[in-house]
């Protein structure tokens, strides 16, 4: 399987998201020829305020039925590709609150997996910016995986990748790649992005796959960075792609056989002790 990270540089403007996801999944699969795709967290917006997200967020379809723009956008590319899409997260209309949401599509344009970001990020930057998801954002409260062809998927976004016991319990369910769609912050994300999802790697033995938003956005009149450097790392915890600064995507092939001499030389899962500590 080949997986191509989506790194994008979107805004407040959904339908210009839209295009700006179409052209770069397009410049992947004709220079890489991914089997699956994936695409960074709330691809469809960043910025804008409350107003913007509001306008971005989408009413998603009961299995089988109509979405709106953003999610058949995501379907259409699966099916006229014959790709897995992994739809790094939208933005989810819920009864009372949003969600941040991932949705994976199959070749044949069925819905296989959708998932509902748990850990909301709720910091105060390293330079006094607040941030406050849950404020407009509901959690989820279920782990997700999904099945393509051999290969399980794990379900995570962005700020979960802080709390290793998803990792591993994802791990315990068959993940054999995890994805970690993100917006991850620029100054987080010099200091902690690379480091901890290669360390995500290593603990669950899994391949990470992480598609990340770049550079500027407004907020609400005060301009805001996303760190990007979009990756793939392999279960010993190498980056075996990257991407650079700007729009992008970066390729890797995931291969089970390193999966299967990873796990059989070091098991790790085998030999935990959390039961008998209580932990």
């Amino acid at each position: 399987m080949r997986i191509s990270v989506i790194q994008m540089n979107q805004g407040s403007d959904k339908q210009a998201n839209l295009d700006q996801a179409r052209r770069l999944i397009e410049g992947a699969l004709a220079a890489d020829r991914p089997d699956l795709v994936s695409l960074p967290e709330t691809w469809t917006n960043l910025g804008g305020g409350r107003e913007a997200r509001e306008a971005a967020a989408e009413l998603l379809p009961e299995p089988g039925g109509s979405g709106g723009p953003a999610y058949e956008f995501l379907r259409s590319v699966a099916v006229a590709n014959g790709i897995t899409v992994h739809g790094g997260s939208m933005i989810e209309r819920g009864p009372e609150k949003l969600f941040n949401t991932t949705v994976v599509f199959d070749g044949t344009g069925a819905e296989i997996a959708r998932y509902r970001k748990i850990h909301l990020f709720d910091i105060t930057g390293p330079d006094g910016t607040g941030y406050r998801e849950s404020a407009l954002y509901g959690g989820g409260d279920r782990l997700v995986t999904c099945q393509v062809g051999d290969v399980t998927l794990g379900l995570t976004i962005c700020y979960d990748m802080r709390f290793s016991e998803q990792y591993m319990a994802l791990r315990r369910l068959g993940a054999d790649v995890i994805f970690v769609p993100s917006n991850f912050t620029l100054q987080t994300g010099k200091d902690h992005w690379e480091v901890m999802l290669r360390t995500r790697a290593i603990e669950s033995q899994c391949w990470i796959a992480a598609a990340a938003s770049w550079g500027g956005y407004d907020e609400r009149g005060a301009t805001r960075f996303v760190y990007g450097h979009s990756l793939v790392a392999d279960p010993w915890g190498h980056v075996v792609a990257k991407a650079s600064d700007g729009q992008g995507w970066a390729t890797a092939r995931i291969d089970p056989a390193v999966t299967a001499r990873v796990r059989r030389d070091m098991p790790v899962l085998e030999h935990r002790q959390a039961r008998r500590l209580a932990l």
